[in-house]
């Protein structure tokens, strides 16, 4: 179940650098998030958790400050989640989530990146099925044994741990994520190298050549919108 979270993380880091976008649209998400409830993380579990995984990125604090001030400033600003649903080449499927206040012209861009690029559109539903929602937290400077204790003496009900580039990865159902978060920390561990909950694939696929290279460009274009906040699939690309 492994996904290098790391590396992925550090790939698309890298790739937004010079325009800041990651930490454009952690903006936005934090935006949302406190405006769902309180503009405070300990009494708005939303805000919370997107608070937690900004930190996996190393969003700056002037990014997160400036969105809880706008939400706290009652600005009139609204965002509608959505999710599409998709196919590339070679039964690759994909699934990409969006933050949008302009609908019509999210729809529009998320259909041109997958058609220009050997993929097309799905209907609601269409691929979401071959995936599971999975938290996903991992930590550094413990075994994978002394997590699994710490976990079960907290009865939180794991689905997989493993370790991979020297931290220890752990996958669980979703509503244990917050949960697995209070069980670190009451342990010590309060820096998590991942913090996220995710779609993972039941299955992955191998694309090769010219396949490839085509899925890579559309994941790159889809990422890229302004509105797309995340966007999972089921290839392996070998990260």
């Amino acid at each position: 179940m492994g996904r290098k979270w790391n590396n992925i993380k550090e790939k698309k880091a890298s790739k937004d650098a010079n325009t800041s976008r990651i930490y454009a649209k952690f903006g936005v998400e934090i935006y949302v998030a406190a405006r769902s409830g309180e503009p405070n993380p300990e009494s708005n579990q939303a805000l919370k958790f997107v608070l937690e995984r900004a930190k996996t990125y190393n969003v700056p604090r002037h990014i997160i400050d400036r969105a809880i001030e706008k939400a706290k400033g009652g600005s009139e600003e609204s965002y509608t989640e959505l999710r599409y649903e998709g196919f590339g080449p070679n039964g690759s499927m994909v699934i990409v989530d969006a933050l949008t206040n302009n609908v019509n012209r999210t729809a529009a861009d998320v259909r041109a990146a997958f058609g220009k690029n050997g993929g097309n559109m799905g209907v609601s539903g269409s691929v979401s099925y071959m995936f599971d929602s999975t938290a996903v937290i991992g930590v550094e400077g413990k075994s994978s044994d002394d997590v699994l204790e710490l976990l079960m003496e907290a009865d939180v009900d794991v689905r997989d741990i493993i370790e991979e580039d020297e931290q220890v990865i752990v996958y669980a159902e979703p509503d244990q994520f917050h949960a697995m978060q209070e069980a670190f920390k009451q342990a010590g561990v309060t820096e998590f190298t991942v913090a996220e909950l995710t779609m993972l694939p039941q299955n992955e696929v191998t694309l090769e050549d010219e396949a490839l290279a085509k899925f890579e460009k559309m994941i790159d274009v889809l990422e890229d919108l302004e509105d797309v906040q995340r966007v999972y699939h089921n290839v392996d690309l070998g990260e």
